[in-house]
């Protein structure tokens, strides 16, 4: 499979996106111009069929495509339930999707379904899920029972009869109260941190998390001490996605141009949304403490998400922290502009992540997978991902940043090696063929148990 070109831009809409950014005059128009407004696809395309198990094939070889096989046939004949809650965040729901496509193509019966939400259980839920990654906060009994009431609802339109029932975050927790066969499995995916957790809530909801058969984590350090069985399962991208395809080198110099990033000079990206927690202007510090000392610009790519002002609000903070630099790019782009992204990626020098709060940081593993090094904060699940001096480097401060990146871009040997190294890491450990394998084997243990 060769390089992918990305989609025709020149059927792409433009947004005007409005900047409170000035430049120094003696710039030319044409660049200020592409700066305050770069060309952006206004509306998201159709997205692409999933890749057929083959597809891999140049990744896992032909004995991984075999192990996958073999692993599956002894499903045969029973039978899957994933349950997901449609918040599910983005990353995660496509991958779950793309899943579900390459256990359906190994006959491995896999019905997928998406739990009901009216507005009242969504706030519910979101008070959930803060304080189970430590927010303070409290639940009244009224809503307590309503969260129940949704489960004992949804369960009711929908039929649990199959082998195996695995549920995606806190949303459906309660739909196992349903569970009547002993010869039937229930698995809890949890994707958050449950480190320290809103002891309220905790002791709520643990007798629901405990009623299932085994309990899956996204990173050690999210995990809760647990009755039940705990595995590890490290979240995944798909190396095939608009996101991580290997592109052509003229769509990505395309791109540049149409952004106004010049690539005869190094570039460092972070791409994060625009919240807080990013510390998208500790980034900016960061790139005016290393640039006292190397030629380099910055780009932060960003979007506006589910916090809407508050993540408005550090835009043009961040605006207005970049000032009269050129040298710095900070875009919004919407989440369909997967391939642009992909392409701003593939052209920078070093990637950054200079997370005070993470979950695990896909963003790094996408990173890592283009063979870019990686600088981050050691942080959340992060950590699983960068080996410090060997697929990557951990940092804990501003001038931690600043001087790995001075270094990095003064020692050209060992930033290639970094970015090798951390793309067999992903290779190994962190890609959708991996998660299925890892989903087959937990599906395999369980179902054997039940055979006593």
């Amino acid at each position: 499979m060769g390089p992918a070109k990305g989609p025709d831009r020149s059927d792409n809409e433009s947004v005007e996106r409005p900047s409170v950014r000035t430049f120094p005059a003696d710039l030319p128009p044409a660049f200020v111009e592409k700066r305050r407004k770069p060309r952006i696809q206004e509306k998201p395309t159709a997205p692409p069929l999933p890749p057929k198990l083959g597809d891999y094939e140049h990744l896992l070889g032909k004995s991984g495509i075999e192990e996958l096989r073999y692993l599956a046939q002894g499903l045969r004949g029973k039978s899957i339930k994933v349950v997901h809650a449609p918040s599910l965040e983005n990353h995660s729901g496509e991958m779950l999707s793309r899943s579900i496509s390459l256990l359906t193509e190994l006959e491995v019966v896999a019905n997928f379904e998406a739990m009901v939400e009216d507005p009242e259980f969504r706030k519910v839920a979101h008070m959930i899920r803060r304080t189970l990654e430590g927010d303070a906060g409290y639940l009244a009994k009224e809503a307590k029972d309503l969260y129940l009431q949704r489960g004992d609802r949804f369960r009711e339109r929908s039929r649990f009869n199959e082998d195996v029932v695995v549920v995606h975050d806190p949303e459906p927790l309660s739909l196992v109260r349903g569970k009547t066969s002993k010869n039937q499995y229930w698995v809890w995916r949890c994707h958050i941190d449950l480190a320290n957790p809103n002891e309220e809530i905790w002791n709520f909801l643990r007798p629901l998390v405990e009623a299932h058969n085994a309990a899956v984590f996204s990173a050690q350090v999210f995990a809760y001490p647990l009755s039940i069985p705990e595995y590890l399962f490290y979240p995944c991208i798909d190396p095939l996605s608009e996101r991580n395809k290997q592109l052509e080198p003229s769509y990505i110099q395309q791109v540049c141009d149409e952004f106004g990033i010049d690539r005869s000079r190094p570039v460092i990206t972070q791409v994060s949304s625009f919240e807080r927690n990013k510390d998208p202007l500790g980034v900016i510090a960061a790139y005016r403490l290393a640039k006292k000392y190397v030629d380099c610009q910055l780009v932060l790519v960003g979007s506006i998400g589910t916090e809407g002002a508050a993540e408005s609000d550090v835009m043009a903070e961040v605006m207005d922290a970049a000032g009269r630099d050129p040298d710095i790019l900070v875009v919004n782009l919407p989440a369909w502009s997967a391939t642009e992204i992909n392409a701003i990626q593939s052209a920078s020098r070093i990637i950054v992540q200079k997370s005070s709060r993470e979950g695990f940081g896909t963003t790094v593993t996408e990173a890592l997978w283009k063979g870019k090094p990686v600088i981050a904060s050691a942080v959340g699940g992060i950590p699983n991902q960068i080996i410090h001096k060997i697929t990557g480097a951990l940092v804990h401060s501003v001038e931690g940043f600043a001087y790995q990146i001075r270094y990095l871009l003064t020692h050209q040997e060992l930033a290639e090696q970094l970015g090798k190294n951390g793309r067999e890491h992903v290779q190994e450990n962190f890609l959708l063929t991996s998660d299925v394998k890892r989903w087959l084997l937990l599906f395999q243990t369980l179902l054997h148990l039940s055979r006593g």
